[in-house]
């Protein structure tokens, strides 16, 4: 309901390695960028550190640094800006999210029409480039700052355009940070225009009733709780 009335933008992923060179800088510059722009991040493993280690997993964080709708429901349901779901190996939890988003309806009926996107910007494994091929499989819009494919003409054409005519997403490649952020953005801002939610819509004052209605139910298999039991904000 948040993403459909506009106070949450849409939903970012942000996993993979660090690098030394850069420590939690960029990591932090591309989830400041999206919460700011009501955009709510999930991270895993080293990439969840980094930002945890920044201060964004922490509910305050949000009214430093989130924009008004964001930060509207960070507080209401008690959760910070950016969550944790779990480490580096837990990935095919946020397509669970995803699955989830689509089954709740209202964001269409596949996972390449929601507003969401991820990115791996500091990966240093071959095994990021393949988690983020099956997200691009699933449907969901995936940004590294680089790959190595670039010499190979033909397939690199493939990845950042032809995909999407078989999946309706597609790989994306932009080295600065804040750049990297704001095409996540415009991609979400798609999905939303696609789907008739991105116009703005009067604002209303929850009462008690629709903060407790915010809260949801767990998702399967993310976090600790059980399933079906309530789980800290994380909801459908």
């Amino acid at each position: 309901d948040n993403i459909i009335n506009g106070r949450i933008k849409g939903v970012a992923a942000i996993v993979g390695c660090e690098h030394y060179k850069y420590a939690d800088d960029v990591h932090f510059k591309i989830a400041t960028e999206l919460i700011k722009n009501n955009v709510l991040v999930l991270a895993t493993g080293c990439a969840a550190s980094a930002l945890g280690r920044r201060g964004l997993m922490r509910p305050e964080a949000a009214a430093e640094y989130a924009g008004p709708g964001l930060a509207e429901v960070c507080e209401t349901v008690g959760i910070p800006p950016v969550l944790h779901v779990g480490s580096c190996v837990d990935n095919s939890r946020l397509l669970i999210a995803l699955t989830e988003m689509v089954n709740e309806g209202g964001l269409g009926e596949d996972i390449s029409e929601l507003p969401a996107c991820g990115t791996a910007p500091l990966y240093m494994s071959e095994k990021a480039v393949a988690i983020g091929q099956y997200f691009v499989s699933s449907g969901a819009h995936v940004v590294f700052q680089n790959l190595p494919t670039s010499g190979a003409k033909k397939f690199n054409e493939f990845l950042l355009d032809g995909m999407k005519e078989l999946y309706g997403a597609n790989w994306a490649v932009e080295e600065d940070p804040i750049k990297l952020a704001n095409h996540m953005i415009k991609a979400i801002d798609e999905k939303r225009e696609a789907l008739g939610i991105n116009k703005a819509q009067e604002r209303i004052l929850m009462d008690m009733q629709m903060r407790r209605e915010l809260e949801g139910k767990a998702l399967p298999g993310v976090g600790c709780g059980g399933e079906g039991e309530p789980h800290g904000g994380l909801s459908e």
